[in-house]
């Protein structure tokens, strides 16, 4: 069964809770199975990596890490908050995102 995500991929979000409180970031992949989704320079891991092929360099590479959805919210981009969305209809009748606070289109 597939969990429903309040944000996309490519959204912009600011983090909730956790040790980059605060942080504004852009979302880089959704996984609704697991609930998770990976925000750009937010939660950084490090992870020991080793050299795969003759001349690779193994080493510490830093690389964003999965954190829970409920972390996160939208960032409406007019009045810049975070915010819930509302769901209207356009001029052709298709849905769009509205910010509850303002009510500007979020793309």
């Amino acid at each position: 069964m597939m969990n429903k995500i309040h944000v996309k991929t490519g959204d912009s979000v600011v983090i909730l809770s956790g040790k980059d409180k605060g942080k504004h970031g852009k979302v880089l992949a959704v996984s609704p199975k697991e609930g998770k989704v990976i925000v750009e320079g937010c939660n950084i891991a490090t992870k020991a990596v080793k050299p795969r092929r003759r001349g690779e360099t193994g080493g510490i590479v830093k690389a964003e890490a999965a954190m829970y959805s409920s972390k996160v919210a939208l960032l409406c981009p007019k009045c810049n908050h975070a915010t819930r969305y509302g769901v209207k209809l356009d001029e052709e009748g298709n849905k769009v995102r509205v910010c509850k606070h303002c009510g500007a289109e979020i793309k």
